[in-house]
C-alpha cells in the first residue's frame, strides 16, 4: 500500500535496516533513540505495508561462478504486447537481475549476471525465440561494476 506517512524514526530505521537488515531491535533502538518495542511495531508495519519490500543476502556473483555481467538494451515492437511477456519471461530466468522499461534509444534495458559469453547468448536467443517482438538486442558487457546496490537515500527532515 505504502501511503503511511513515514516521520523522522522511520527513517532512521530504513537507514539502518538497508544497510543491514540482520540489526536486532535493540541495536537500531539505541541508534534511534526508541524503545525495542517500538522498533519492532515500526519495523512489523512497514513489512506490511511494503514500505520493506524485502530482506535478503546479497551473494557475490563472482564468488559463485557469476564472472560477467551484461547491459542489454532491448528494441521491441507492439510494446503493449510484448511488455507482459517480456516482464513474464525475466520472472522465469534467474540470471536476469533487473528489468527496466525505459524512454530513450531502447525500450527495454535489463541487468544480467551470467558465467561466461556463451551462456549469456544462450539466454539471449531464449529471449528472441519466446518474445518475438523483440526487434534488437544491444549489449554492454561490464567491464568493471563501479558500483552496484539498491540503497534508497532517505530524506531526515
Amino acid at each position: 500500500r505504502m501511503d503511511t506517512e513515514l516521520d523522522v524514526f522511520d527513517q532512521k530505521i530504513l537507514d539502518l535496516v538497508q544497510k543491514d537488515c540482520q540489526l536486532n531491535a535493540e541495536v537500531i533502538a539505541e541508534a534511534v533513540g526508541l524503545s525495542a518495542s517500538a522498533v519492532q511495531r515500526r519495523l512489523r508495519r512497514m513489512r506490511q505495508d511494503k514500505t520493506i519490500s524485502a530482506e535478503v543476502a546479497v551473494v557475490n556473483p563472482q564468488a559463485v561462478g557469476h564472472t560477467m555481467s551484461f547491459l542489454a538494451g532491448l528494441e521491441i515492437k507492439d510494446n503493449y504486447e510484448a511488455l507482459p511477456r517480456i516482464r513474464l519471461w525475466a520472472q522465469t530466468e534467474p540470471a536476469v537481475q533487473q528489468v527496466y522499461y525505459v524512454t530513450g534509444s531502447f525500450d527495454i534495458m535489463m541487468v544480467v549476471v551470467a558465467r561466461d559469453v556463451k551462456a549469456y547468448d544462450a539466454l539471449a536467443a531464449r529471449l528472441m525465440a519466446e518474445v518475438p517482438q523483440v526487434v534488437r538486442m544491444t549489449t554492454h558487457v561490464v567491464i568493471d561494476a563501479m558500483k552496484v546496490g539498491l540503497y534508497v537515500p532517505l530524506d531526515q527532515g
